[in-house]
């Protein structure tokens, strides 16, 4: 009888091939690009914003002698600094084994404590928007429709007194899905603006309504409350400068020694404010974020 030889003889002795480890996936870090940015501090003190009471003219007769009004700064919102890190501890032992695998764990661990702390920095602006004071649109257990962004675009509008001044609308990728569909052929019956329609139905997207731009998110927890077919996330139409991020110390990654344990500790560290700085010019909006069935 003939003897086959098989891989499965191999049994204990056969290994696996490593490959090359991947970082898990992340979204871009919009937020920061959209609120208003403050750098010209390195302490942890907090910052005070301040407003002036709205003075109010009223009719005088020809030789009324007028009397003073008052007119002084009040504090409106304060940011307060916070500290975050991370450590990852790379033994030698570790570190001298990277030459036989596909990646340098060295600096992997310290990109991805790079990408930590950008999640952090997301994710906070993200929750701030529910903080935006001019209105909210919208409501958990409910689906966003075109009509809650038109209306939140006026009131963010109304509440800044001009059409002319920039605004974001910041939405859940799912939420987004569920507006593309209603503006799409997947949803319309009659189309009254067939050119948005086409773009809709071509692209999934359109980089603005109603002269706003769009801009998709697709964070998880904590950005977004809830999970399965109750998870929500607010979102919000706003100017940059209703939120505010404040930069006391940038992101750093420092490596530091430690002999008596054979091994580097990569310390990741970053001294930042954040949340809303004029949270009565932006509206939040509220709705379900759950994930597209057919």
């Amino acid at each position: 009888m003939a003897q086959l030889n098989l891989y499965s003889d191999l049994g204990d002795i056969a290994q696996s091939v490593q490959d090359d480890a991947i970082f898990v996936v992340r979204e871009t870090y919009v937020m920061p690009s959209l609120v208003k940015i403050f750098n010209d501090l390195q302490s942890a003190n907090p910052r005070v914003g301040y407003k002036y009471n709205q003075g109010t003219a009223g009719t005088i007769a020809e030789v009324d002698d007028l009397t003073s009004s008052a007119f002084a700064p009040s504090a409106d919102q304060t940011l307060t600094p916070i500290e975050i890190g991370l450590q990852f501890f790379i033994s030698d032992k570790r570190a001298d084994s990277s030459g036989n695998v596909p990646e340098n764990v060295l600096t992997d661990a310290a990109r991805e404590l790079g990408l930590a702390a950008g999640d952090a920095v997301q994710t906070h602006l993200l929750q701030d928007m529910g903080s935006l004071t001019a209105g909210t649109i919208g409501a958990y257990g409910s689906a966003l429709v075109w009509g809650h962004v038109a209306a939140a675009i006026a009131g963010a509008r109304q509440a800044n007194k001009t059409s002319g001044i920039p605004l974001t609308y910041v939405c859940h990728g799912y939420q987004w899905a569920k507006l593309a569909a209603a503006a799409s052929i997947a949803g319309a019956t009659l189309a009254q603006a067939p050119g948005f329609t086409e773009e809709m139905s071509r692209q999934g997207y359109v980089a603005s309504f109603m002269g706003v731009s769009i801009v998709q998110i697709y964070a998880g927890t904590p950005a977004v409350n809830g999970t399965g077919g109750t998870a929500w996330f607010t979102g919000g139409v706003f100017p940059a400068e209703a939120l505010a991020l404040d930069w006391r110390r940038s992101i750093r990654v420092r490596a530091e020694r430690d002999e008596s344990r054979r091994g580097v500790e990569l310390n990741m560290s970053a001294l930042y404010a954040h949340g809303v700085w004029r949270p009565d010019r932006g509206y939040n909006i509220a709705g379900f974020a759950t994930q597209p069935v057919v």
